[in-house]
């Protein structure tokens, strides 16, 4: 046996870890615009929560602190753990798991909002399995898009209203590789006429010490009061430049009325790129 097996070490990755990078938007279509902005997320294993707990006195799961992670503000609404909630969702579209990793912006200061969050599912062997995207938007809703692993970019149809530039008449392409020495994620929202928006978010690892979450948050400082502004402040950027705005639906279709609507949708898109060529 190795002095390592002698010494009980664990060979595990640690329970969470830091990406520093940045987030961009490119717009293409009816109007041109772009940002860039710098960000910090938190990759955390949900089987390890307590573990988690113990990194940093700066950070804390479930409580107040400096920089935090409370699982509630993910998932389902119910009371189930949300590693349990995240494999029975992969579960119910065909995707066995094991272990499940989210990235997510954390909580500074108690506050923080997360316009798209992560749950990467690993199967038995330790290969990604499948990604949850979840999509939240200012007002108050999210939605819950299942992605199949694989080669190719993972497709769904738009099932949420999220800003009021863009129409519910469109398809995101997604490319989510699982997390390593980098982050890197890529969304592009299509029309039938092709890309109308990328969005890039890619962060290095850096490991979740005192020293790491110090050295982020003087990076970012105030970093999740930044997306919210960040986000009206864009929608002015873009009202300004006259790009039509989408008024919200009045309600969201659920269950069988969804995928009905859904389907509809795709079929319209389906048609109207035939008409186009």
């Amino acid at each position: 046996m190795s002095a390592a097996g002698d010494r009980g070490e664990d060979r595990r990755p640690p329970p969470a870890c830091l990406y520093v990078g940045s987030v961009m938007h490119a717009r293409l279509r009816p109007k041109p615009h772009r940002f860039r902005y710098r960000v910090f997320t938190l990759l955390v294993d949900l089987d390890r929560l307590e573990e988690t707990d113990r990194l940093s006195p700066l950070f804390s799961v479930g409580r107040m602190n400096l920089v935090s992670f409370r699982a509630r503000d993910h998932g389902g609404r119910g009371a189930q753990p949300l590693a349990d909630w995240a494999r029975d969702t992969f579960a119910a579209h065909g995707i066995a798991v094991a272990r499940v990793r989210l990235l997510a912006y954390p909580r500074i200061f108690g506050f923080a909002f997360n316009p798209i969050a992560l749950f990467y599912g690993y199967g038995a062997e330790g290969a990604l399995a499948g990604v949850i995207a979840e999509v939240r938007n200012t007002f108050g809703e999210r939605h819950h898009y299942v992605l199949p692993a694989g080669p190719e970019r993972a497709r769904a149809q738009k099932a949420l209203h999220v800003s009021p530039f863009l129409s519910m008449e469109h398809v995101y392409r997604f490319a989510l590789p699982a997390p390593d020495a980098r982050a890197n994620v890529s969304i592009v929202e299509r029309d039938a006429s092709g890309p109308v928006l990328t969005a890039l978010l890619s962060g290095e690892r850096r490991a979740l010490t005192t020293g790491g979450l110090l050295a982020a948050l003087a990076r970012t400082p105030l970093m999740t009061l930044k997306v919210v502004a960040a986000i009206h402040w864009e929608a002015l950027r873009l009202l300004a430049k006259g790009v039509p705005v989408h008024r919200h639906p009045r309600s969201q279709p659920t269950g069988r009325a969804a995928r009905a609507a859904l389907a509809a949708a795709e079929a319209r898109g389906t048609k109207d790129a035939a008409a186009s060529r």
